[in-house]
């Protein structure tokens, strides 16, 4: 079972096309300052990750925003958070938010959520960490990237327990409780010597 204190979101700087992706993230927000949980995020206050923030601030989260200097005038970086950590790269800042974290969810968003994300899940797969991820997969949103994935599997490129280890609801509730009875799946070699 995993302690969960801290929970990295990665999400996009932009609202998106539906009303829907800035509702969850107000949910989710939410959820996490109602459960006593804090929130590790871009640090950002436009977008998807503003209105994450200021619903974890609204509800008692303590919020922790890193943000590569670069782009503390591009994403605007929220001056009402707990703590600001601004870094010197895009590495540092995945890192930090690793490190500050005891799972880690994606919301709707880009590159760089989806960069994110792969890396930690990468770093799940190696044996780096044995933390929770997830996909709040609002409205089908990362319904195609699924069935990517599950054709990786299909063809022989991700093992069927690597891609198990992301978990994927719609609800954040779900996802959470999903998350504080998480039980990491044993970590087997990510590559068959057998057949090179």
């Amino acid at each position: 079972m995993t302690a969960l204190r801290c929970v990295a979101v990665y999400c996009g700087s932009n609202p998106g096309a539906r009303p829907a992706y800035a509702d969850a993230a107000r949910r989710l927000g939410i959820l996490l300052g109602t459960r006593g949980l804090g929130l590790v995020y871009g640090g950002g206050n436009v977008g998807l990750m503003g209105v994450l923030a200021d619903a974890a601030l609204g509800a008692g989260a303590r919020v922790v925003g890193v943000i590569p200097e670069a782009l503390v005038a591009r994403e605007l970086a929220h001056g009402g958070v707990s703590e600001l950590r601004v870094v010197g790269s895009m590495h540092e800042r995945k890192a930090l938010m690793a490190e500050l974290a005891d799972a880690f969810i994606a919301l709707p968003g880009g590159l760089g959520t989806l960069d994110e994300l792969f890396e930690v899940w990468t770093w799940a797969q190696l044996g780096l960490h044995a933390r929770p991820i997830g996909l709040l997969d609002v409205e089908g949103f990362f319904e195609s990237l699924v069935s990517h994935l599950d054709r990786a599997v299909a063809e022989g490129f991700v093992r069927p327990e690597h891609r198990a280890m992301v978990v994927i609801e719609r609800e954040p509730e779900r996802l959470l409780d999903r998350f504080a009875a998480y039980v990491p799946p044993r970590v087997g070699k990510w590559l068959d010597r057998d057949t090179l």
